[in-house]
């Protein structure tokens, strides 16, 4: 078994991303500058903005978060969000998820500029991957594929099986393991919370992506031996020997799933780091007009 490292991986990219932003302020172009709306004060979304914040500090990007009363209507956030569209000197922004109860989450994602929706959820940047055209990808499926694509794993002609639906994670990497490219041309199964014989699916896959959002769902007796296993579940559990309180669990039982995977994922440390370094590099190719042209 060998452990994917999201950790290290995300490290050498920022390394990577760095070094082409020095070279952009070298030959004289504009800094890459990304936005992050915060509404309310859900303490995971803080966390998580917090994090987006020193990467960006980090490679040499120029960030800013906006930090929004959990109490604004969503008239005044579309506002905000066009403002934004509107800003050139804003390259990309996102509005952090989930949003509280009163807004309609789908129509702040449908007023983003597709141009400036580098976390990929406009229904035209996912429209685009769907048919294999370049788009943002949404950040935690562009960051499954770069563990893939690192580690090398041979994905051609292999048994996908996806767990979970949702249009973050399931639905965007079901579609990107069947494209015509690596890592993908895999034959895809997407199971969900109403599968029935759930482990008979389970079992025939070669790689096996786990996004159901149950912790400790997958056990060994669902995994076949040698199989690639990815899991993007993060649960927080009360816990005496951290100076937190709390530690993390995936959707997978590591300890016995690790027995029989070939490669496998960690939770804490294997998905988790790679999505802010997939949302750094869209933000880069939105600054250079990489995907939609001048």
């Amino acid at each position: 078994m060998e452990r994917i490292d999201g950790k290290k991986i995300s490290a050498q990219i920022k390394e990577e991303i760095a070094r082409e932003i020095e070279q952009i302020k070298q030959q004289g172009g504009k800094t890459p500058h990304l936005v992050a709306v915060l509404v309310g004060d859900d303490p995971a979304s803080e966390t998580y903005v917090s994090h987006k914040e020193k990467a960006c500090n980090k490679v040499g990007m120029e960030s800013e978060v906006w930090r929004l009363n959990a109490d604004i209507s969503q008239e005044e956030l579309l506002k905000k969000v066009d403002q934004l569209n509107q800003d050139p000197q804003v390259d990309g922004f996102i509005v952090q998820l989930p949003l509280p109860d009163h807004i309609d989450e789908q129509k702040i994602i449908e007023a983003i500029d597709p141009k400036k929706d580098v976390d990929g959820f406009h229904p035209i940047n996912m429209g685009r991957m769907v048919i294999g055209l370049p788009a943002y990808l949404s950040a935690t499926p562009a960051g499954i594929l770069e563990l893939l694509k690192r580690y090398e794993i041979e994905t051609e002609g292999k048994n996908c099986v996806v767990l979970g639906r949702s249009n973050i994670v399931g639905k965007p990497i079901a579609n990107l393991m069947l494209q015509k490219a690596y890592p993908g041309n895999t034959t895809v199964t997407v199971c969900h919370s109403r599968t029935q014989n759930l482990q008979a699916y389970t079992q025939q896959a070669d790689i096996l992506i786990v996004a159901m959002g149950k912790r400790e769902f997958v056990t060994a007796d669902m995994v076949k031996d040698n199989a690639v296993v990815i899991d993007v579940g993060i649960h927080r559990i009360p816990s005496d020997k951290t100076k937190s309180g709390w530690k993390l669990r995936g959707d997978v039982k590591f300890d016995e799933v690790s027995e029989k995977a070939s490669f496998i994922t960690p939770v804490p440390g294997g998905v988790g780091p790679m999505t802010i370094v997939s949302l750094l590099k869209n933000t880069i190719a939105a600054s250079q007009n990489r995907i939609y042209g001048e």
